[in-house]
């Protein structure tokens, strides 16, 4: 399939995808393998060109920066994973705000969704996010959804980390079509088949979620503050005299 017949438009489509250290890979990864198939041309994006660490240890090379991705992208995609540093980041915060104030579509994976609220893309949106953190988006004001995959206008999220590969099936199938999103799954042979029946804390039990709690308790006090110094931040701009 050409990029041509896969738009529709004779042009390709553009995605820009950001990249911060401590971001999960699969929350991109798994989107970008989908988008990329259906044709679209990938920009991963941060603020220099110096390799990014996932919160794993996985090195990632951006091959584009803040200065020079495109103004107008066809889709914003945020990833999520240690998106407390983002939240704080007056400089990521503001080409968020820039990309997102002309993409066609803004949408983000994961917690991601954090950092879309904290640039103010998410204003009067619902938005889908990482069970562990609806509590979090909640705070930032937006309204949190359950969906492994929601759709709210032109701002499109999927929940938790293996959510981004249902997300990217649904946004070619939005933009381009259910054909070409039917290839960009057998290409890929989404055929899932998980060996447990334990993808969300009322499936896997309080055991499992007590363990998950004392291993994420850290990062959730992190992110607690950073939502904090959004909702301060807020409030110092909105306190300015006109």
């Amino acid at each position: 399939m050409s990029n041509e017949e896969n738009a529709g438009t004779g042009r390709q489509l553009e995605v820009g995808i950001l990249l911060f250290n401590g971001l999960t890979a699969l929350d991109f990864v798994g989107p970008h393998m989908i988008l990329a198939a259906a044709g679209m041309k990938v920009h991963l994006v941060s603020a220099t060109s110096e390799p990014i660490v996932s919160d794993n240890g996985m090195v990632i090379t951006p091959n584009s920066t803040f200065d020079n991705c495109p103004t107008r992208l066809d889709i914003l995609l945020v990833p999520g994973g240690f998106v407390d540093g983002v939240m704080r980041d007056s400089a990521t915060l503001a080409f968020l705000a820039d990309r997102g104030a002309n993409a066609s579509y803004v949408t983000s994976v994961c917690n991601g969704s954090l950092a879309l609220a904290a640039a103010g893309l998410l204003d009067g949106y619902r938005s889908a996010t990482h069970w562990a953190t609806r509590d979090h988006l909640a705070q930032l004001g937006v309204q949190v959804s359950t969906e492994r995959v929601c759709i709210d206008r032109n701002r499109m999220s999927g929940g938790g980390v293996t959510a981004g590969i249902d997300f990217g099936l649904t946004i070619v199938a939005h933009i381009l079509g259910d054909d070409v999103a039917r290839f960009c799954q057998l290409a890929a042979e989404y055929n899932p088949k998980p060996p447990f029946d334990a993808g969300s804390p009322e499936k896997a039990g309080p055991e499992t979620k007590a363990i998950f709690d004392e291993f994420i308790a850290p990062f959730d006090a992190s992110l607690r503050q950073a939502v904090s110094h959004v909702l301060e931040q807020r409030t110092t701009v909105s306190s300015r005299p006109t």
